[in-house]
């Protein structure tokens, strides 16, 4: 399996194509900063706090956590908030998964399950879950009976809607510019 491209450094990416958990924090710090920012997130955590676990995550002190975030360069433009969501994420984790983030969707019968398992979890809504479902099915070849159908328009081949259809510098430009025509659709009956 190719490395994943969604940070579209080689070293994050590496990160995220063998660290279940670095996706899963990936995903989660995708909101109001670049994506390729949020997806190099998990490598610069671990550069600054050693090695991604769910336990170790889960029992950090707190103030350390947020002070590994904010450092500069920050992790996210609200580094105390997104500390906190990524170590209720590992402590939920720890408590459902026995701390092993691959659990979330290795262990789900299908589809509809594992969306209902993602959507659980901190940091993910409605339409984020079906995203990530898509990039597991997509990306790692994660796909339960019934999985395209949980992930709904964003697990259609071929498409460039989301994170889900990254793979490479050109797909980041077509899922950008369909973002984009997205925003001026919504401006433009506004």
């Amino acid at each position: 399996m190719p490395d994943m491209c969604l940070a579209q450094d080689p070293d994050a990416d590496a990160l995220l194509t063998r660290s279940p958990l670095a996706l899963l924090i990936g995903m989660v710090l995708d909101q109001q900063i670049p994506l390729e920012k949020a997806f190099r997130g998990p490598l610069v955590l671990a550069e600054r706090i050693g090695d991604l676990d769910a336990a170790r995550i889960a029992d950090y002190d707190e103030d350390a956590l947020v002070a590994a975030f904010a450092t500069p360069p920050a992790l996210h433009r609200f580094p105390k908030a997104m500390a906190a969501r990524v170590q209720e994420l590992c402590r939920q984790l720890v408590a459902s998964y026995d701390g092993d983030a691959a659990h979330v969707w290795t262990t789900a019968r299908d589809g509809n399950e594992l969306l209902r398992r993602v959507r659980g979890l901190p940091g993910f809504g409605e339409q984020k879950a079906r995203i990530f479902v898509a990039l597991l099915g997509k990306q790692l070849g994660v796909r339960p009976r019934g999985w395209r159908e949980a992930a709904g328009t964003f697990g259609k081949a071929g498409s460039h809607l989301s994170v889900a259809d990254i793979v490479d510098a050109e797909s980041l430009g077509r899922v950008r510019a369909y973002k984009q025509q997205m925003k001026s659709a919504a401006k433009a009956s506004a």
